[in-house]
């Protein structure tokens, strides 16, 4: 995904560096570490790191701070050593540069020193525009590496299953969903649960084994509230919903995790076409086009218009509007599971 959205960039502003996502990094002068996703931001950096040390083990790292650079520092730890080992200078902060750090950096990157890898790290912003145009400019001297925020589920799916790839694992797509329902929110916990899974799991890795391991997750119970409610299972769905808070979970997600599949079956109310077709218009993947449309069976509209309706009211309920947040949580489970309630 960051390789593609990195191409459409480079055709925009004429780049004459290579854009490359975060898994595709390698050792040149000057690497450019741009985007927002922090982590994987760190994992390309570590990556370049162990490279450069598998090549030559003596290498010397050190790191700076663009934001509280003093005049003189990177063309200190540029210069060449005594043992002429090669060095990696690892560089943070560049969206809060200070003056000093861009005039040294800019005048370091017409010249840059042999056997020395420099790594910026650009989070965004518009502070070192000047800087990262020379970079993009310096063809044959720098790499962009493009850390993009993966925000679709179908993104986070991608890098799950990448995870489980690279280490030669076996995965089943049921679950590779219900970690990315359990970790949805961080990708650094997206990640550690794939790399548990494949040190402690035997064999394939299937929903079970997930479950095994993430039954607590509060993401979890949330979904499984809101799965047996919207099939009508009125009764279940309460059971679960007790067991859920019994076991610490908060309020505000088990809404959250309602209003997340509500407002799929929303979007997908009355609508037609394919699920590949729709998945690509609403900005989903196709296994949650065909899991809202099994859910829309025996909604109508005006039970789907009261269910969101109820889900904004208890929302508010459990944020402080109203002193008993179970209540209202009960409430909305019983209007939701009887598909929005007795006509009106």
């Amino acid at each position: 995904m960051a390789t593609r959205a990195a191409g459409k960039t480079a055709k925009k502003t004429s780049v004459a560096i290579d854009q490359v996502a975060w898994d595709r990094i390698r050792p040149t002068s000057v690497i450019l570490v741009s985007g927002p996703e922090q982590f994987l931001a760190d994992r390309a950096v570590r990556q370049l790191r162990d490279q450069l040390v598998a090549e030559d083990p003596s290498l010397e790292v050190n790191d700076l701070e663009a934001d509280h650079y003093q005049p003189g520092e990177l063309i200190s730890l540029a210069s060449p050593s005594l043992f002429a080992e090669p060095r990696l200078i690892r560089v943070s902060n560049v969206e809060k540069c200070t003056d000093a750090f861009l005039a040294e950096a800019i005048r370091y990157l017409e010249s840059p020193a042999e056997d020395t890898y420099v790594v910026l790290r650009h989070g965004g912003g518009v502070r070192g525009k000047k800087l990262l145009d020379a970079i993009r400019a310096a063809q044959g001297r720098a790499l962009e590496v493009v850390c993009a925020e993966l925000k679709k589920d179908t993104e986070k799916l991608d890098f799950a299953k990448a995870e489980f790839s690279s280490e030669r694992r076996r995965v089943t797509p049921g679950a590779l969903r219900a970690l990315v329902t359990a970790f949805n929110d961080d990708l650094a916990e997206l990640a550690s649960a794939c790399q548990q899974l494949i040190s402690d799991a035997a064999a394939e890795i299937t929903e079970s084994t997930v479950e095994k391991y993430y039954a607590g997750r509060v993401e979890t119970n949330a979904f499984k509230v809101a799965d047996a409610a919207i099939a009508g299972q009125q009764g279940e769905a309460l059971v679960l919903l007790r067991h859920a808070l019994s076991s610490g979970a908060d309020p505000v997600p088990i809404v959250a995790a309602f209003a997340s599949k509500m407002r799929t079956m929303a979007k997908l109310q009355g609508a037609s076409g394919g699920s590949g077709q729709l998945a690509s218009r609403f900005g989903l993947a196709p296994w949650q086009v065909e899991r809202a449309q099994r859910d829309l069976r025996g909604w109508t509209e005006e039970g789907l218009g009261r269910c969101i309706e109820i889900l904004a009211e208890t929302d508010a309920a459990v944020k402080g509007a109203q002193r008993d947040a179970v209540y209202a949580l009960e409430r909305m489970v019983t209007v939701i599971a009887t598909r929005g309630g007795p006509r009106r």
